[in-house]
């Protein structure tokens, strides 16, 4: 798998699919190139090997952090491993530096993020010690970074998602929301067709909430790419301190650096923490300069990089990045 890489026409099919996760193929043909039923077989040879896969991502107010977690070496797998069934754990890092593992969870409140830290993930049997950096708000993230394979112009042509119908629903029932979420968060681009037959509802029904939901940015689709087989191997956290008046700045300048996966505002001892995929080792220290420059006065207290995920936004990841391994669901199921 480490040998391996996308060819240009996978590239090209993942960008698309990062600008729109439920385009139809018959509607991206044109712009690609490649009549549809050769799409539709390169992703599904995409999606089944783990390389890329598109998830639904459902917004809401929620708490989140990023914590850090330092164990007892010989036990940073087990607690790993325990830490992936845990569906409040979006994602697993593991990394070096100050910190073994890096997670990012997601709660209702900040509360439940203090309970979830202090009282299950610190009580793991291989655990030596956690802390926490609150989210206030997020600057950048990964749903917007891009592979980087598509002109301008055909980025341009990629149909967007199609509106709500005149006559559909402005309401969601309950029902129906919770069909679609537990549907889309495995699988992006499953189909209405499968939702309806798993969950009763009728089709229309689901279409319309699914336009209706990314419309309202109630839903928003992302693609996701196994990093070991694209051109940026390298994965990086940086911890900052910046001065307050500039993170105004930060928000108009660091979703511009391409490089840039994830920026968050966070309450610790850092105030801006972010991610980049890069690609050769010795951009670390190129990267750290170019974040210095862009926010004079920033300070980068301290700087983390990643071997590799063990979980991303709650799909199991192999060694080598790949989704081979499930969906761990928040409702459990």
């Amino acid at each position: 798998m480490q040998d391996y890489r996308l060819d240009p026409l996978d590239e090209r099919l993942i960008h698309a699919l990062q600008i729109n996760g439920r385009v139809r193929w018959t509607e991206l043909a044109p712009v690609l190139g490649v009549d549809p039923a050769t799409l539709s077989r390169r992703w599904e040879a995409l999606r089944e090997g783990g390389v890329a896969w598109v998830s639904g991502f459902f917004p809401q107010r929620y708490a989140g952090a990023l914590v850090d977690i330092s164990c007892i070496p010989q036990r940073v797998r087990e607690v790993e491993e325990r830490l992936i069934a845990i569906p409040a754990v979006h994602t697993i890092d593991r990394t070096s530096g100050a910190r073994d593992i890096l997670a990012t969870v997601l709660t209702d409140t900040p509360r439940d993020v203090w309970e979830l830290v202090t009282q299950r993930i610190g009580s793991l049997e291989g655990v030596r010690g956690t802390q926490s950096h609150l989210i206030t708000s997020s600057i950048s993230e990964a749903s917007s970074w891009r592979i980087r394979a598509l002109t301008a112009a055909e980025a341009a042509r990629i149909p967007r998602p199609h509106p709500p119908r005149a006559r559909a629903p402005r309401t969601l029932r309950p029902e129906v929301e919770g069909a679609l979420q537990h549907a889309l968060l495995e699988d992006g681009r499953a189909p209405v067709s499968r939702i309806a037959r798993e969950s009763g509802i009728s089709e229309q029904r689901l279409a319309d909430g699914i336009a209706l939901m990314i419309a309202q940015g109630r839903l928003r689709l992302r693609t996701d790419v196994a990093r070991t087989v694209t051109g940026w191997p390298i994965y990086a956290w940086y911890f900052m301190r910046v001065p307050a008046r500039l993170v105004g700045q930060a928000r108009a300048v660091l979703p511009q650096i391409p490089e840039l996966r994830t920026a968050f505002v966070v309450a610790s001892q850092y105030n801006l923490v972010t991610a980049a995929w890069l690609r050769e080792l010795d951009d670390v220290v190129r990267f750290e300069a170019a974040l210095e420059s862009a926010l004079p006065g920033a300070r980068i207290m301290d700087r983390s990089v990643v071997f590799s995920m063990g979980k991303h936004m709650g799909r199991v990841l192999d060694p080598e990045g790949r989704a081979t391994r499930g969906y761990v669901h928040p409702d459990g199921a």
